[in-house]
Parts: C-alpha cells; structure tokens; sequence
C-alpha cells in the first residue's frame, strides 16, 4: 500500500545559506518530519498562478493538505485595513492557499490548518480575523518570546466527541503557541471547537460535515508528542486507498 500523500504549503521568504542570499521557498523541517513518522509522504506546495485558475491539477495528486503557519494574513483578504501590527504579508501566498483551501473543503480532502494556516481556513471560508489580540485581551501571552516558542505553552480545552478531541485523543491538551492574531467573525460552516484556558481564545475550528478539516491555532509540529498530526495523516491514508 502507498503512503498518502501530504501536500504543506511553503511560503516565499528571503533565506541565507552558504554564501547565498536570496528567495526561496520555505517550510519548517518539523511538518515534514511529523508527516514522515505519521507514515506519509510530504511534498511541498510553493505558490503557482497556474493552479489558482485549476488546483484540481494539484489536489488530484494529493490525500491531504496542510496550511503551514507563517506570515499574518493580508486583511485585504477579508475586506479590512491593516492594523499596525499587521506585517509580512505576502499576497500571492495568501491567494494560492485560499484557492486551494476552498477547493479542498469542497471535495472533502483532509485538511489541516495550523496557526495561520487555521486563520486562513477562516479566511477562505468567509471569516475574519482579530488582527491583533493582545489589544483585545490585555497580555501577549500566546506570544511571549517571537521567534521562539518559550513561555507561551497553555492548555486548551476541546469539545469532547469533537474532531479535534479525537484528532489529539484528550479533551484537555497542552499546546505550543505562537500567534498575535486569531478567529474574529467564524466563517461559513465552521464551528469552535477549542478554546484557550487563558482567556477562552478560539483555538480550534473545524468543520462537521467534513470527514477531517480542523484548524489548530498552535504549533503540534513543533512537539513530537502531538499527535494531531498523525491523526490527520491516518485519516489521509484513508483517501490513499480509495
């Protein structure tokens, strides 16, 4: 039996190596590695104008998808101006993902959202976006250290029986978190599912009549005793043998 296989979406960004400066496109190690110990095979999706126009071309290829993290979402994407905090945005990755977001949740392809990627899930579903939360809830505790994941772990709790309890198999679960924005008006067909016990922040959404399309507002990437993304994979492998 082949291995599904795992599209993750990799951003365009200015890197340095060796004696190089240059564009690339990028994509944490820690997806492919989670995706490789979950059984699947990952192939990364750089931006393509192309399959803005046809991503049957692509999700024909694939038995799942997952929206990386990265960069805030552009709010022209959802009709908004920009906060002040609001940086990075790169729109021609915004547009090919939301393409392909739309496009997977109606086939029904899994997919997995994360961090970004969940708020693009929103986005794409007709949501929008609070594009800086620390103005509403008084703290940065989701984002103490940029660039690390240090201090900001938090527990979240899940609606029991829903797909994100059984994606990470517990109703209560310890998450790395990273983020400055999150979920403001939910988008269409989607439900909260977890909330931060922080400060009851939406931190799952997912969508019911799907057979897996879940949006994490954390990192399970980045800690190998997540298993949100072997659950996501299992189920993957599901379309790999149909």
């Amino acid at each position: 039996m082949r291995r599904p296989v795992i599209g993750i979406c990799s951003a365009p960004e200015q890197a340095r190596w060796s004696v190089w400066d240059d564009q690339a496109f990028l994509t944490p190690r820690g997806y492919v590695d989670a995706v490789h110990r979950a059984g699947g095979l990952a192939l990364l999706l750089p931006p393509d104008p192309q399959l803005e126009r046809d991503p049957d071309e692509l999700l024909d290829m694939l038995d799942g998808l997952i929206l990386a993290g990265g960069a805030d979402v552009d709010p022209s994407n959802y009709g908004a101006e920009p906060h002040p905090m609001t940086t990075g945005t790169v729109i021609e990755r915004d547009t090919f993902e939301i393409v392909l977001a739309r496009r997977a949740l109606e086939r029904d392809l899994p997919l997995l959202g994360v961090c970004r990627g969940m708020q693009l899930m929103n986005v794409a579903a007709g949501g929008t976006l609070n594009q800086h939360v620390p103005d509403s809830l008084g703290h940065e505790d989701h984002r103490r250290t940029p660039g690390s994941f240090d201090g900001s772990d938090h527990d979240v709790r899940l609606e029991p029986g829903s797909l994100a309890a059984q994606a990470a198999r517990e109703d209560r679960h310890r998450t790395k978190s990273h983020h400055h924005q999150g979920i403001e008006r939910l988008g269409d067909g989607l439900k909260v599912t977890g909330w931060a016990d922080l400060d009851d922040l939406p931190e799952a959404i997912e969508a019911p009549d799907k057979r897996f399309a879940l949006g994490v507002q954390w990192h399970p990437e980045a800690d190998e005793l997540s298993p949100i993304i072997e659950s996501f994979v299992r189920e993957a492998a599901q379309t790999a043998v149909t």
